[in-house]
């Protein structure tokens, strides 16, 4: 019998229309995570964000700046200047732009250029993360912050970790959307083979795609059963998976013990947050959380946890760099097959291709 009941067959391109790949151009309209909180200080660091270099620091209050990191006058990068105040100072000729990216002042010229300004970007920033707008300023609004409550929420305690990968986001986010592969990827972390064969619900609500899954009275993997000391019982496991924007994936996993010492069910609750920025086509930043609402004061769990989620991540960035390798070296052409557990990836290329139409033929989009 069939364990996937709720997906008779996985949608064919020609059905799905056209899709989003790696070659698809990156989506600007869009809040990505420029880095962690804590990343941001008073010493300028840079970061390429979407194709462009960024240049991201603090002001003396504390607010984050990120403008372009390319002087208008010569393309000196900005990051390897310095900070007077709150005026970041060009290394190579002096040029001085405030945390607008005005130049107030030019040391060789007795009046400032009106025309030599530098591009700023909008920040939001939500608890440990600070978002970036990198589309059109004027369409950032903040209310469109995807919102991690629980990162800043003193109910949950986080581990955290961030790769640079030489893969593609869309690929990145269909691995985050591919449950069938944790049996055989992570199993010493994430996979059990039940959990791959059991019943999988995904729909699609606007740009949002969300997986559901269940699995009743089975071992939980060793990524929750060990920080929460439930390895020699079976549990209810309930997940819930959802690619949120094109720089957020969640997933919310319950782990039910049904035998536990009050005698009543004690549920377990783990939000796991994955961030992916483009930085080229080809290569993402890749930041992560793995957030729990138990033991909260144990350390031996925040270890644990920590390496697990390091061990199975770092499997990711292996096989999705390997795959990326054979894509682009390889010279023979080749459509992948698709088969019904991919539905919930298809679906996910087939809204960012349409978010990526809608960014570069408005007036098509429109019209149909």
């Amino acid at each position: 019998m069939n364990t996937l009941t709720s997906i008779k067959a996985a949608p064919s391109p020609l059905e799905l229309g056209r899709f989003a790949d790696e070659a698809t151009p990156l989506i600007r309209n869009c809040w990505y995570v420029a880095g962690f909180a804590d990343e941001i200080s008073r010493d300028i660091i840079s970061r390429r964000l979407l194709g462009i270099d960024i240049a991201l620091y603090r002001t003396l209050a504390g607010e984050a700046v990120a403008v372009r990191n390319r002087c208008p006058h010569r393309s000196f990068p900005l990051a390897k200047g310095k900070l007077d105040g709150d005026t970041l100072v060009c290394g190579y000729h002096g040029m001085q732009f405030d945390p607008s990216g005005r130049c107030v002042n030019m040391p060789s010229m007795p009046l400032v250029p009106t025309n030599a300004n530098v591009r700023s970007f909008p920040l939001a920033e939500r608890g440990p993360i600070v978002w970036i707008w990198m589309g059109e300023a004027d369409h950032a609004d903040e209310a469109l912050v995807p919102e991690t409550p629980w990162l800043a929420d003193p109910a949950w305690k986080s581990v955290r970790g961030q790769y640079h990968i030489k893969t593609d986001y869309v690929t990145m986010h269909e691995n985050l959307l591919d449950q069938t592969h944790f049996p055989f990827l992570h199993p010493g972390t994430v996979g059990t083979p039940e959990y791959a064969r059991s019943k999988l619900d995904v729909r699609r609500d606007g740009d949002v795609i969300v997986i559901d899954r269940a699995l009743r009275d089975a071992a939980p993997p060793g990524i929750y059963g060990v920080p929460m000391q439930l390895m020699d019982k079976k549990v209810d496991r309930f997940s819930e998976a959802r690619f949120v924007s094109p720089a957020l994936h969640t997933a919310y996993a319950s782990v039910v013990d049904r035998a536990d010492a009050s005698g009543e069910p004690k549920t377990y609750r783990f939000n796991i947050t994955h961030l992916l920025t483009p930085e080229t086509n080809g290569t993402i930043h890749y930041w992560w959380f793995n957030t729990r609402d138990e033991r909260l004061d144990d350390a031996e769990a925040d270890a644990f946890l920590l390496a697990a989620s390091e061990a199975a991540y770092l499997e990711d960035v292996d096989a999705l760099e390997w795959i990326s390798e054979v894509i682009t070296s390889d010279i023979e052409p080749q459509f992948d097959l698709n088969f019904a557990a991919d539905k919930p990836g298809l679906l996910m290329r087939r809204a960012l291709f349409e978010l990526a139409e809608a960014e570069t033929s408005p007036a098509l989009t429109a019209k149909d």
